[in-house]
């Protein structure tokens, strides 16, 4: 700058350090943050039974607990900022989950609500958030009623919607088995409701001739040992049970005792090897059917897999109490790697509206724990995530799909 005069140089001293000035402002305006964000942080609060009759489901938070602090400590979180995970127990009560989302939003200050369990929880609770401009994200319930962008934008599902689970499984009795008398035990509530109308819809006109009973159930109940002798005595050969894990591994302690042996299908969130047919006997659960959408870890089938192989080592490091073929927990983690998608997402426009845009607008995203030809593909006009199925038979070790 020697040919510069003295006041040009100070002049073009002051243009530089402007222009930083300038620039670096304009990097920090482009940070965005809304309640629970910060450049350091985001917090991210749940409901779910971490106790009660539905607690074998609080493996699901606890694995999703476990799997933000190891993205915390080895990667620092998403984009540089690490998660703050609050998980409160309600007991599968929904009085109690109300309580622990309004504390969520208006004492933590959460950014988001992910994961809560159950339909009637989650229904109890949309209308809140909704109102709220609250993210309710990757519920663990599968009411069609979470599909509902146009009057709740800030709520999505995860899981195949239950009518839809229903009717897939209609489709195939119509077309396998058409003179089947079809027997359904049903938890009493929104979420066995919904299973129990998507049979219908399913089955169409027939649905009255060929649906001979159905027994529902209490959450709270401590055994389903009279409904299933009563759908017994009705002489059903095709037994549908629209139950969590608990109630569905006493269904098939009871169907053996019985010396009963209908076809049977199963509600897709409770088809776990490690919560469901163990506790039930893998004897005892041969030949049960579901809706398969995800890896379960302890099927032979998925030994070889990557992301199985990488589960079973993290879950050695990360979690080593736990039984790591109970599949509650890979779906936890697989319910965490999608919230980390979206915050990646986000980018540093972290506000409740962008974190909810970015939700709506996911396209062609592979979680690894899902069926290798599921992909996940939302629109702000359609909050679906996911939405392929296979139907699939326990063989006493692990699934095999059916054509």
């Amino acid at each position: 700058m020697s040919g510069y005069s003295t006041r040009a140089r100070t002049w073009l001293g002051l243009a530089a350090l402007m222009g930083a000035m300038l620039a670096a402002g304009h990097a920090l305006a482009e940070a965005k943050y809304g309640p629970g964000t910060s450049a350091t942080e985001i917090k991210v609060g749940q409901t779910i039974a971490h106790s009660g009759p539905a607690s074998a489901y609080g493996r699901l938070g606890q694995a999703e607990a476990a799997y933000f602090k190891w993205l915390n400590e080895t990667k620092g979180g998403v984009n540089g900022r690490k998660i703050t995970f609050i998980s409160r127990d309600d007991a599968y009560q929904t009085p109690k989950a109300v309580e622990n989302v309004r504390a969520l939003v208006e004492n933590d200050e959460v950014a988001v609500v992910f994961g809560n369990l159950g339909t009637p929880i989650n229904m109890a609770v949309r209308p809140y958030l909704n109102a709220k401009k609250v993210p309710l994200l990757f519920i663990a319930a599968g009411s069609s009623a979470f599909n509902d962008p146009k009057n709740y934008p800030y709520v999505m599902g995860w899981q195949p919607s239950l009518h839809d689970e229903a009717a897939f499984y209609a489709k195939y009795i119509l077309r396998t088995k058409p003179d089947a008398r079809i027997g359904v035990l049903y938890q009493h509530d929104d979420f066995g409701k919904d299973l129990l109308s998507g049979l219908k819809d399913g089955l169409g006109d027939k649905a009255g001739k060929m649906i001979v009973s159905a027994q529902s159930f209490q959450a709270s109940d401590p055994t389903i040992d009279s409904q299933m002798v009563i759908l017994k005595n009705a002489n059903v050969d095709v037994l549908f049970l629209f139950a969590y894990a608990k109630q569905c591994a006493q269904a098939l302690i009871k169907r053996s005792d019985l010396d009963w042996k209908p076809m049977t299908f199963l509600h897709l969130g409770s088809a776990s090897i490690g919560s469901t047919f163990k506790p039930a006997g893998l004897d005892r659960s041969a030949g049960v059917l579901t809706a398969g959408f995800r890896k379960d870890p302890d099927d032979p089938q998925w030994k070889n897999d990557p992301v199985v192989q990488w589960y079973f080592t993290w879950m050695k490091e990360n979690m080593p109490g736990a039984d790591a073929t109970d599949s509650m927990y890979s779906s936890g983690i697989s319910y965490a790697m999608a919230l980390e998608h979206v915050l990646k997402m986000a980018g540093d426009n972290l506000t409740r509206e962008n974190i909810m845009k970015q939700a709506s607008n996911i396209k062609d995203y592979q979680n690894p724990f899902l069926l290798p030809e599921g992909r996940i593909n939302t629109t702000p006009d359609n909050h679906a995530v996911i939405t392929y199925m296979k139907l699939q038979k326990f063989n006493g070790k692990g699934w095999e799909f059916v054509d």
